[in-house]
């Protein structure tokens, strides 16, 4: 029948969407029923069967015979006259049914009624697709860069899901080209209008512990547990883990032999320095290894303010402080503790050294700025260093770290 050629052209969606046939058939009645309201004010008295399998459908409306000069709803009732036209012997208050053919609604009607349709199918994998991901939200995805864009990389899965990676969300040293295939978490899923916008992340803490949960068999089986990871993303992070088996040792279980284990990981999240340290309840234990590679001497913990006075010997305090300052804070992150630095050595070269900052008019400030970012404020504290050392822990060319040795060395000779 001619209403068929309607359900016909959507067979295409029943198989590229995997619509299932119930949901089909809810979805076609829930069109055709609002095409019918708004031709004739109530589809009450329509009953509307569809019969995927041979891809026809029937419309059918029921209308209650009444005297010609009684006609009052002509929806829903018919004269005695017309319905005789249907069947000669039919009778005032008897219950007519006909069929109601696409044509009947008006063309407008069937293009709108196209519309519809499409756009509850849209609605209907949106949906699908937004509680799809929103149960994976926190687990490692992979997917194809389809398009990089200066703010977003468009990543795109086998089943032609979009996701979207934004830059704050990428490891700065990314680099991606159309065709790479690209791991990170699910962390967000935003619904933008009735399209759901699937987010990507490689910089959260989660996706260092979920990639310790696949490269690691110990933490996929629950033997070794992750209790904290903290990051900078490309730069360094540090995981704190702990077994409940005394036979297993976690650290050296999740590192592997000579790095092997590890290994990956680090490749995956562009050369980030990983610390992995032995989770422990005793809080001075746990900051000192959250600490390293630095020695501590001695901690005094302010629990109230949850603060801890760290102190170390003079050539343990930039190991200490890290590069940029990024052990410091990492450690204070991983432990929860406010960490601050307590230098002990020579009272009198402590008393005769000078701070950095009093050179301010022979060294220029941004040479000063490099030294403090790694723990070295004063002038001795430069002096202890190696050269090359220092070449490889700031951004500071040979020349100008020499130049600056240099000068603090004039100042002690006077």
């Amino acid at each position: 029948m001619e209403n068929l050629a309607l359900i016909e052209s959507f067979s295409e969606f029943k198989d590229d969407k995997l619509i299932d046939r119930v949901t089909l058939m809810a979805i076609l009645e829930d069109v055709f029923r609002n095409a019918l309201k708004k031709k004739y004010g109530s589809d009450d008295n329509f009953d509307i069967i569809i019969n995927p399998d041979k891809g026809d459908m029937e419309i059918w409306r029921r209308r209650v015979i009444v005297a010609d000069e009684d006609l009052d709803l002509e929806n829903e009732e018919i004269t005695l006259t017309e319905a005789r036209k249907i069947e000669p012997d039919f009778e005032i208050g008897e219950e007519v049914s006909e069929e109601v053919k696409l044509i009947d609604l008006g063309r407008r009607a069937i293009l709108a009624l196209r519309q519809n349709l499409i756009s509850k199918i849209h609605e209907h994998d949106n949906t699908n697709l937004y509680k799809q991901f929103k149960d994976l939200i926190g687990e490692i995805y992979t997917a194809e860069v389809h398009h990089v864009r200066p703010r977003v990389v468009i990543l795109v899965d086998d089943e032609g899901n979009e996701i979207v990676l934004p830059k704050e969300k990428q490891i700065p040293s990314d680099f991606f080209r159309k065709g790479d295939s690209v791991r990170g978490i699910i962390e967000n899923v935003e619904l933008k209008g009735n399209k759901p916008q699937i987010i990507m992340s490689r910089t959260s803490e989660k996706f260092l512990e979920k990639l310790f949960e696949q490269e690691i068999p110990e933490v996929f089986d629950g033997l070794i547990m992750v209790k904290n990871v903290v990051r900078i993303p490309g730069e360094k992070a540090k995981v704190a883990v702990d077994s409940y088996d005394d036979r297993i040792d976690p650290v050296g279980a999740c590192v592997g032999m000579k790095g092997s284990r590890i290994h990956g990981i680090v490749r995956e999240l562009g050369n980030e320095n990983i610390d992995v340290i032995n989770y422990t309840t005793n809080t001075n234990l746990y900051i000192t290894r959250a600490l390293s590679p630095a020695k501590v001497s001695s901690i005094k913990i302010d629990e109230e303010n949850k603060r801890a006075e760290v102190f170390l010997k003079l050539e343990e305090v930039s190991k200490a402080i890290g590069r940029g300052g990024h052990n410091i804070k990492l450690a204070g992150l991983l432990t929860g503790y406010e960490l601050d630095v307590i230098r002990e050595g020579n009272v009198a070269e402590e008393e005769d050294d000078v701070e950095l900052t009093e050179f301010s008019d022979e060294i220029d400030g941004w040479v000063i700025d490099e030294f403090a970012k790694i723990g070295l404020d004063t002038a001795r504290s430069v002096l202890k260093q190696d050269v090359s050392d220092l070449v490889r822990r700031t951004d500071l060319e040979e020349e100008t770290i020499l130049d600056v040795m240099r000068i603090l060395k004039a100042e002690f000779e006077n």
